[in-house]
């Protein structure tokens, strides 16, 4: 059995040439890791059933250009690459195309399903095409789902296919079977476009194509756990030097993907505070714990300080911080699959950290001998395999090895408006798919709508919208195209902007309702009424006018005495005074008086055909009207002899309009200046009624009585008399034999 300390070594040797040969380029299948530590490169030639190894090269890196599992210094590992390219090349002939994984904090996973119909006995490309008809779908799914902000910032970096179903029945796989309806279940993982993209760059500038990309843990557990091991509840624990990637089979499938944000960097940032070490020094110590046979670790510090510790002595200083990785490990294992596995998988370089699969154990509640460290000591489909990958961190390498012939989910260009968007190689992509990967809204592209207008009718607000803006033209390979138009590598999309909408064009006409014009007669004088449209305030006679936004329309679906009245040219408005009284501004107003087939009306009443309008137009006032309370004058109204009779009082006031002496009678002018001293005023007497109603008494001698009546009481000549009272005079003729002569009885 191989010890820590062996697979240590070997995993420390630079280069394993196994069969030195040139390789064409159709065998040749380039397997690259590109890790937070080192970067291992992994050369196989494809025979018909199996991958044999020809040479493998590692590289570290000299600085920390990498970190959780990300590139911060693309020409630092691009040069590193370019390291281990050279080195390969040597046995091997030219490399172009590369195969490789993705990690990073940022993972995103998401399940979905997708069905098709089939005709016939199911092949192998069939079955894929499936495949990817379900990672879209997840993709879709997960840029509904608003888990991540923007969806067009994430790229499909790898997927399992969780289970098959033909016509309801379950099956491990699709091909050879014959059915209607095929179905596949699929878990699909996203990482952020600036992991893939930064190692894009890296392989570039090393002058390497990315042939095809997967995810850490689904490379790693194609080579642990083989699709008959599935069925048992599994998990594959990847721990690097920046994240710890998990995996989970259940039911005969990979049934879960995770990620920890911790792994051996944590253990080796402890060391480094604990002794004051440079990191790649305390990187170095931590390497030495995991090697067997070694009892004493001699390293100096920055002060010069010259330590030689035991490797129990280290771990236990650093064993909070295993026992903290333990733990995170722990909880997204519990997290994925809801209670402890049957077993726990630990590979990766990280997986050596001293202690760590007992503390992982421990937090799962299971047995120590279930938590193990695995070496590829054989994998199916792969020959040859070096002794220098045969340890933990070399299953990731032969992982993406493996799966470089399985799934070939490369990146390809696709051209919008000339602007290039990388995207991965599904089966059928469409001009949907390609806007869907770049984050294209293609709503914004399409015209806006025209602005609309707000009228107000008759008081009631009313929006009128304009015209909608056409839809963005879609153009593919210069070609008029749609949203289903299948694509292909190197496809140039190009995206017209839609017409915008114009404001509405709105007539008058088109919001009113038209009355019916009337014959009426006006003061005896026939007349034909037509309805009538204010606009603004103003008469508008043209209703094909076009109206404005804050347009205010005024009209009545029927003819009234204001229309009426003014289409005749009268002045239905009131006649307003404005005066000065005693120096105080005033106002006084005179309506118009308005009669309707005899009977008193106002301007807002309907008229029918024939209607007779008695119309007069406001009256002057005189200002006994408006100086009523100054006691200037005072006119009262009376009966006599049961006639109308209006009786005038004067007092001692004075009254000057313009500085000019006025009677109470004078008609006001707009801009009077009017003065006036309140009098004192007289009550009326009989005798005042009198003389209003020119009424002369009989003469002496007429042989009558004369007799005054007060409201039908006996009154005098000086007897006061109040409004509305009634005033009699009464004569009766003598009776002559009553009369005695010359006076006497």
């Amino acid at each position: 059995m191989r010890t820590k300390k062996a697979a240590w070594h070997m995993s420390n040797r630079k280069t394993d040439v196994v069969d030195n040969k040139k390789l064409n380029d159709e065998n040749t299948v380039f397997a690259l890791d590109i890790g937070t530590r080192s970067v291992i490169g992994i050369v196989a030639e494809k025979n018909e059933d199996n991958l044999k190894i020809i040479t493998t090269k590692r590289q570290e890196h000299k600085t920390r250009s990498m970190l959780d599992g990300q590139i911060h210094d693309v020409p630092q590992v691009a040069q590193v690459i370019c390291a281990v390219k050279e080195g390969l090349e040597e046995s091997v002939g030219p490399l172009k195309k590369v195969s490789v994984a993705a990690a990073g904090r940022a993972l995103y996973t998401m399940t979905a399903q997708a069905k098709l119909e089939v005709d016939g006995v199911i092949d192998d490309e069939q079955e894929k095409h499936l495949d990817f008809i379900a990672v879209q779908a997840a993709q879709k799914k997960l840029a509904e789902s608003n888990m991540a902000e923007d969806m067009s910032l994430y790229y499909c970096v790898g997927y399992s296919t969780v289970s098959y179903a033909l016509d309801g029945v379950k099956l491990k796989s699709l091909v050879g079977q014959r059915g209607k309806i095929a179905v596949a279940d699929v878990i699909a993982t996203f990482l952020p476009r600036q992991v893939v993209d930064s190692m894009q760059s890296a392989l570039k500038a090393a002058g390497l194509e990315m042939h095809a990309l997967t995810l850490e843990p689904i490379a790693a557990i194609s080579v642990l756990i083989p699709t008959t091991m599935r069925h048992l509840n599994l998990v594959l624990v990847d721990i690097g030097a920046g994240t710890s990637d998990v995996a989970i089979t259940r039911d005969g499938s990979v049934v879960a993907y995770g990620m920890v944000p911790m792994a051996g960097d944590e253990i080796t940032e402890a060391i480094s505070k604990q002794y004051l070490l440079d990191f790649n020094v305390a990187e170095a110590v931590k390497r030495q714990l995991s090697m067997d046979g070694v009892n004493e670790v001699k390293f100096t510090d920055i002060l010069g300080m010259d330590y030689a510790l035991s490797g129990d002595e280290i771990v236990d200083s650093v064993m909070e911080n295993v026992t903290e990785l333990a733990q995170a490990i722990a909880n997204q294992i519990l997290e994925l699959n809801a209670a402890a596995p049957q077993a726990v998988m630990l590979v990766g370089g990280g997986a050596l950290t001293p202690r760590l699969s007992e503390k992982v154990a421990e937090k799962l509640s299971m047995p120590v001998s279930r938590v193990a460290v695995r070496m590829p000591d054989k994998v199916d489909d792969i020959t040859d395999i070096p002794d220098t990958l045969k340890a933990p961190d070399a299953v990731t390498p032969l992982g993406i090895l493996k799966t470089a012939c399985i799934q070939t989910l490369n990146l390809i260009a696709m051209y919008v408006n000339d602007a290039e968007y990388n995207m991965f190689n599904f089966k059928e992509l469409t001009i949907a798919d390609v806007l869907l990967n770049a984050g294209i809204n293609l709503h914004k592209y399409n015209g806006k709508p025209g602005l609309g207008i707000g009228i107000n009718i008759n008081g009631e607000q009313k929006m009128i919208s304009g015209t909608m803006g056409t839809l963005a033209k879609l153009k593919l390979n210069g070609q008029p195209a749609s949203l289903s138009d299948k694509v292909e590598a190197k496809a140039h999309i190009v995206i017209e902007h839609g017409e915008n909408g114009a404001p509405p064009q709105m007539h008058l006409c088109d919001v009113i309702k038209a009355g019916k014009s009337v014959n009426v007669y006006i003061n005896g004088e026939l007349t034909v009424v037509q309805p009538r449209y204010l606009l603004n305030g103003q008469l508008c006679t043209d209703t094909a006018v076009f109206l404005k936004d804050k347009d205010e329309i005024t009209y009545c679906k029927h003819v009234t005495i204001a229309d009426a009245l003014e289409n005749t040219g009268y002045d239905i408005s009131n006649a307003v005074y404005n005066y000065t009284l005693n120096g105080i501004s005033k106002v006084y107003e005179s309506a118009p008086q308005i009669q309707l087939n005899g009977q008193t009306a106002y301007l807002s009443d309907e008229v029918q055909e024939n209607d007779e309008i008695d119309f007069k137009e406001p009256q002057r006032v005189p200002l006994k009207n408006i100086l009523h309370d100054m006691s200037v004058s005072s006119d009262i109204t009376v009966l006599f002899n049961d006639k109308p009779c209006v009786v005038h009082t004067a007092s001692n006031g004075q009254i000057s309009v313009n500085d000019n002496a006025a009677a109470s009678d004078y008609l006001l002018n707009n801009g009077d200046e009017i003065t006036c001293t309140a009098g004192k005023q007289h009550q009326a007497i009989i005798g005042d009624v009198l003389l209003a109603a020119d009424y002369t008494p009989p003469k002496p001698g007429s042989q009558v009585s004369f007799e005054l009546l007060r409201n039908n009481a006996p009154a005098e000549f000086t007897t006061l008399v109040n409004e509305n009272d009634n005033i009699k005079v009464v004569l009766k003729p003598f009776d002559v034999k009553t009369v005695p002569e010359n006076g006497k009885n």
